[in-house]
């Protein structure tokens, strides 16, 4: 877990909160939860009809025309209001097909923020491209200013530093960059590219320009010092934001610093900066709690993850699935088993959804332990409760069959992931098959492993080992393996010495 994802005031436009920010829109105070309700009622017609549009093709913009034309008034911030719901229903289309409409009307101003905002739904809908030459045409420097960010986030997301870097100087000579905001983008963007020194190039930039660090500033200079292990500049770095009396030292910049000291083997100093953490943790969020725990479990403190576990129940608000399982991941990598297990029947006693992925980790821990018959209890137990398996679930479950030779009831697992792949990026070890068709062969079952690798095949998966067994047992039955070659020669397969010998034999003998 990373402690830059505190919440510090920073603006970022993704899935979650640009709705809100379209909904903010609606009121010149940017109340949001006002202007919601102010609108749900007074435009709850029109609205109907925008979201009743389902079919695929089903334009907003008759509609809202038509509704003009019938001598119906609409305002902007209902319209606002309406794209908002749009967005955080993912219906960015209909969303962006608002603004355009606004944007062809003559007694529609957009402000500079509607113009930012119709920039990130030109992006989420068509692309960074073309909200690139969106972006070219906007007509003044306030709305390029406003749309400047959410452009400068799309390159940050697809790690486009030339784009990005040219953009923050096309910026800066017109003199649109006033706040801490692009730069924090700027080294986010060299911190993911691995191009740390550059990080204090940017925080150079900031004081000659005069504009103030935030925590996330010097969490990022911080982190770029420890990537390239120097502790004593990440410490420095740490004093300087101590001094500095505009920001306040939270639990993230400490669970930063100690996560430096534990990359750096300084458990001593990890333990002391963790210790100042904990007395920084809100009683209102959960969030500092779970980052804190996943560090003393990487110091296997057993007792720190308790105590956190213990300390994080007395915060006011639901323990989320994610928190359940970044618990039992802690527990179980301090090898505490028993607690991890405690923690699960606390989860399932209060689950409202068996979410099978807080399953797994215990899944997983069972298998890695070799305590095969406990993990075969757990997945029934699930499937008795409603938990429905995933990809992990099968992976876990085959890898532990394999382990313990029971092979047909890895088969089984196997079969049940590669129903699966069609959905997912997940895929199977390279291993795992290989010890199945081994199976298939020692025990002489030719259509089985016939099917198997035709399936593996088929799913883009296949390799020379799993070939040649193939051909020894079609060598074995007498059977022609013409097919076999085709395959090989569509997955592009090179023989070795060993397969052209079987090749060879087969030809020889049928």
């Amino acid at each position: 877990m990373n402690a830059l994802s505190e919440r510090s005031g920073r603006l970022q436009f993704d899935d979650r909160n640009l709705s809100m920010f379209i909904c903010s829109l609606a009121s010149p105070m940017n109340k949001v939860g006002e202007s919601c309700l102010k609108y749900t009622n007074s435009n709850g017609n029109l609205k109907k009809e925008i979201l009743r549009l389902n079919l695929p093709g089903e334009s907003a913009i008759p509609l809202l025309q038509n509704w003009v034309d019938n001598g119906r008034k609409i305002t902007v911030s209902e319209l606002r209001y309406i794209s908002g719901i749009l967005a955080k229903s993912r219906r960015y289309n209909h969303a962006l097909e608002i603004f355009r409409w606004m944007d062809t009307r003559n007694n529609f101003h957009m402000s500079a923020a509607d113009h930012a905002v119709k920039l990130e739904l030109i992006m989420k809908v068509h692309g960074l491209r073309e909200a690139e030459e969106y972006f070219k045409l906007l007509p003044n420097s306030a709305t390029r200013k406003a749309a400047s960010f959410p452009l400068l986030h799309g390159y940050v997301k697809e790690r486009d530093t030339v784009k990005a870097e040219a953009l923050m100087k096309n910026l800066n000579d017109l003199g649109l960059i006033v706040s801490s905001h692009p730069f924090n983008e700027m080294m986010k963007l060299y911190m993911a590219t691995s191009q740390y020194e550059k990080v204090l190039f940017v925080i150079q930039q900031m004081k000659h320009n005069k504009i103030p660090l935030t925590i996330l500033s010097y969490n990022l200079w911080m982190n770029s010092c420890g990537e390239v292990s120097k502790v004593t500049d990440a410490e420095m770095v740490y004093r300087e934001m101590v001094n500095n009396k505009s920001v306040e030292v939270g639990w993230s910049t400490l669970s930063t610093l100690a996560n430096i000291y534990i990359k750096a083997g300084l458990a001593d100093k990890a333990f002391l900066a963790l210790e100042n953490a904990e007395r920084k943790l809100s009683t209102n969020d959960h969030l500092g709690y779970f980052f804190l725990i996943t560090q003393h479990a990487s110091l296997k403190n057993k007792e720190g993850v308790r105590r956190l576990w213990k300390a994080s129940k007395g915060v006011g608000g639901r323990i989320s699935c994610a928190n359940y399982m970044c618990i039992l991941s802690c527990f179980v990598k301090v090898g505490d088993l028993i607690e991890a297990e405690r923690v699960f029947m606390e989860w399932e006693s209060n689950c409202r959804n068996y979410d099978i992925r807080v399953s797994n980790v215990l899944l997983g821990a069972y298998v890695r332990n070799g305590l095969i018959n406990k993990a075969e209890s757990l997945h029934l137990r699930t499937l008795e409760r409603g938990g429905c398996p995933n990809f992990k679930t099968w992976e876990i479950l085959m890898e532990g069959w394999v382990q313990s030779q029971k092979m047909d009831k890895a088969i089984i697992a196997v079969k049940q992931a590669f129903s699966m792949l069609n959905h997912c990026k997940w895929r199977p070890s390279h291993g795992i098959l290989v010890a199945i068709a081994e199976y298939l062969e020692k025990n002489r079952n030719f259509e089985d492993a016939n099917h198997y690798v035709q399936d593996i095949h088929h799913l883009g998966l296949a390799s020379l080992p799993l070939y040649k067994i193939l051909l020894r047992m079609h060598l074995h039955a007498g059977k022609a393996a013409s097919d076999i070659l085709k395959m090989m020669e569509k997955d592009k397969i090179e023989m070795d010495n060993e397969t052209s010998s079987l090749v060879q034999a087969l030809y020889s003998c049928v």
